[in-house]
């Protein structure tokens, strides 16, 4: 028997489905994440995890983004055999006008981060389309959807390469997840698709991204074939690496490591690697005919009772606004420090204007004075209701590395505030300008939009979010990355933390 599925419940799913995943944590993560919490040795990682976990019970409250990169939409569509379509729509614009109201909705708009025409203008499509649609028919009479949001500082760390027959999974994967950095914001889920061809590989990653996390039920019945082998093997060897939440150094990189796999050529072993960050935003759901998806919000009683710091907690609190070289001196790398005050923010798109504008001699814009402030590496999600931003937490801000002498040494910058890494030229122009990077938590976008009091716009509007805007902040919680003498906690965290992991001599972390 056939079933109809109505256009108008398949929109209306997809469109529900975004919005939900955009401030629920699935459980499965919640769980993950608090035994990473619970093992955790290291202060700092320890810290940035329960930033991590306070934020998404902040989100479920409030049904806010979890992280300002609220992402770009891949969905898988298995549809069975005997099932109907009404009206005449093709699937990817059902997706798309479900995609569309989701990003665009009232009470919780979400940021539009898709662009067309990338080879030229790069102009935003201001409702996030078109998304990725992967259509599999298959038996039956209904219709299953596997739905992701997923940012840009995970998806830009994906890997692949064609191995040969012979060559090692495990050897490319370890060496490749080092110079994913932190922009992928761990702990997470590392997807590995093998076989195939090569964008086979990559859809069998992404795909695998969206399995439940199950590693320490895995872990206690152990592994029942090649896959499974593989899934421990890794999960083993990651966390040793010592990279630690935020790259911060620390017991857990990765919550699981999921496998999936395909027949391929006989002189062929197609690999990718893709990352999950902490926000892990997916969900699946199935139309039988009857109505659109149903979801079914999360109890408040499946998020962790935690706090961060606490009354012991070593912090210093800094006003921004009377700042000189010699306190940003004293600071150390790894120190958490709460800042008060008046930071600006900029993103790629802003950098580029300032430095042509310096390069061509010009002045900037009415308003924007960088001189002894900090530069926060932000594209907030719209505000709504009386907030003053919405979640507007850091991007990666390797990608404004190449900047970063011209802002020290052109506009009397002192310091810059954003997640991940920075990388050796980045380095080296911090500690030739005796300046400081700072670290806010990827993944607590929310908590952080909280500790800014007050927001205008300064320049560049036509950026949307990634104008420059000021920001009157307080008590805003940032760790040390990168001191004035040039220290990184990117660098020198993982390298400390392998070594002590190797002391603890356990199997599993």
């Amino acid at each position: 028997m056939t079933t109809l599925i109505k256009t108008a419940d398949f929109i209306e799913s997809v469109c529900d489905a975004i919005q939900y995943i955009s401030y629920y944590h699935p459980r499965d993560f919640l769980k993950a994440m608090k035994h990473a919490y619970d093992i955790e040795l290291n202060p700092s990682a320890k810290n940035a995890i329960a930033q991590i976990l306070v934020n998404s019970k902040m989100c479920a409250i409030g049904k806010r983004p979890l992280c300002q990169d609220t992402g770009a939409v891949t969905c898988f569509v298995k549809i069975g055999m005997d099932v109907r379509f009404e009206g005449d729509m093709t699937v990817q614009e059902m997706v798309d006008e479900g995609t569309r109201r989701a990003y665009c909705y009232e009470t919780n708009p979400l940021r539009k981060s898709i662009l067309t025409d990338p080879l030229g203008k790069r102009i935003n499509t201001k409702d996030n389309t078109p998304t990725v649609v992967h259509i599999e028919m298959v038996h039956g009479d209904k219709v299953e959807v596997a739905i992701a949001s997923k940012g840009g500082g995970s998806e830009n760390k994906t890997h692949m390469r064609m191995l040969n027959p012979s060559d090692s999974v495990v050897d490319y994967v370890l060496s490749e997840i080092p110079h994913m950095g932190a922009g992928w914001c761990p702990p997470g889920i590392i997807g590995i698709g093998v076989g195939g061809t090569p964008e086979k590989s990559a859809i069998l990653a992404k795909e695998a991204l969206n399995d439940p996390i199950d590693i320490q039920e895995l872990i206690a019945r152990g592994p029942k074939n090649a896959e499974e082998e593989l899934r421990l093997e890794l999960y083993d060897k990651i966390n040793k690496l010592g990279i630690g939440a935020q790259g911060l150094g620390g017991i857990t990189t990765v919550l699981d490591v999921k496998v999936k796999t395909y027949p391929c050529h006989a002189v062929s072993k197609a690999t990718t690697i893709i990352p999950n960050c902490a926000a892990t935003r997916h969900i699946d759901f199935v139309l039988d005919g009857s109505g659109p998806a149903e979801f079914v919000p999360p109890s408040l009683d499946d998020y962790p009772d935690i706090e961060i710091g606490g009354a012991d907690a070593n912090v210093k609190r800094v006003n921004l606004d009377t700042i000189t070289k010699e306190e940003i001196a004293s600071w150390k790398m790894g120190e958490t420090l709460l800042l008060s005050g008046t930071i600006l923010t900029g993103r790629d798109a802003a950098h580029k204007r300032v430095a042509d504008l310096i390069k061509e001699g010009k002045p900037l814009p009415d308003g924007v004075d960088f001189h002894k402030k900090f530069i926060y590496y932000v594209g907030p999600v719209p505000a709504v209701g009386d907030e003053v931003v919405g979640p507007a937490g850091p991007t990666t801000s390797t990608r404004m590395d190449k900047f970063v002498e011209t802002m020290l040494a052109d506009t009397g910058l002192y310091g810059m505030i954003g997640k991940s890494e920075r990388g050796p030229e980045a380095i080296a122009s911090i500690k030739k300008h005796k300046a400081a990077y700072l670290m806010a938590t990827g993944g607590a976008a929310y908590l952080v939009s909280k500790a800014i009091k007050a927001a205008k716009v300064l320049a560049f509007e036509d950026l949307g979010m990634e104008a420059i805007r000021e920001y009157k902040v307080v008590d805003m919680p940032v760790t040390v990355a990168v001191d004035s003498q040039g220290n990184s906690i990117h660098h020198i965290g993982p390298q400390e933390w392998s070594k002590k992991i190797a002391e603890i001599k356990f199997k599993y972390i």
